[in-house]
């Protein structure tokens, strides 16, 4: 497989695996907290797509949004997709200049914390509902799945990443 292709094909994997983290921990938060099924999705759908900007009437009984549930579906779908892609593309940099290994952790660091904080930005109006405590969580889980997947099939990231690996170092990854 051309090393474009694969890159592509990886960053896809990383992207849907973030995604579907994030969705099945607010699955489980919405579950547990007694809110149904889709009721953090639907919260954002009606936020970006419908405008909504007191989600205190959501504290109150009111019908799902179909539609707002699968067009925030979609986006969210979208950018773990995009995100996906740079987190590979880093990665493939990483392993073509082992000695910038640790530039590029650290800026994957960076850019999950900033996600964090974007995400908390533009959700501080439905903090009720939306705690800074669940976000963390889900993003995390999300980089830690991600991450094993990666250190999973290219073998020796850890390595290349931290510097562990010496420069000039090639080591071949799985699939």
């Amino acid at each position: 497989m051309m090393a474009g292709t694969r890159t592509i094909r990886t960053g896809l994997i990383v992207g849907l695996i973030a995604y579907a983290a994030v969705a099945l921990f607010y699955s489980a938060f919405d579950l547990l907290a007694a809110r149904g099924s889709l009721y953090t999705v639907d919260l954002l759908g009606k936020a970006v797509f419908r405008g909504l900007r007191d989600p205190a009437v959501l504290q109150f009984p009111i019908a799902r949004d179909p539609q707002a549930i699968f067009l925030y579906n979609g986006l969210h779908l979208v950018l773990s997709l995009i995100i996906g892609l740079i987190v590979a593309r880093m990665i493939v940099h990483a392993e073509r200049a082992p000695s910038q290994g640790l530039i590029v952790l650290l800026a994957l660091v960076a850019g999950g914390i900033a996600t964090v904080f974007i995400v908390g930005y533009l959700t501080e109006p439905m903090r009720a509902l939306l705690p800074w405590w669940s976000i963390v969580i889900a993003n995390v889980l999300a980089a830690l799945l991600a991450g094993a997947y990666l250190l999973y099939t290219r073998p020796g990231l850890w390595g290349r990443l931290t510097g562990a690996v010496p420069s000039g170092t090639v080591l071949a990854g799985k699939g």
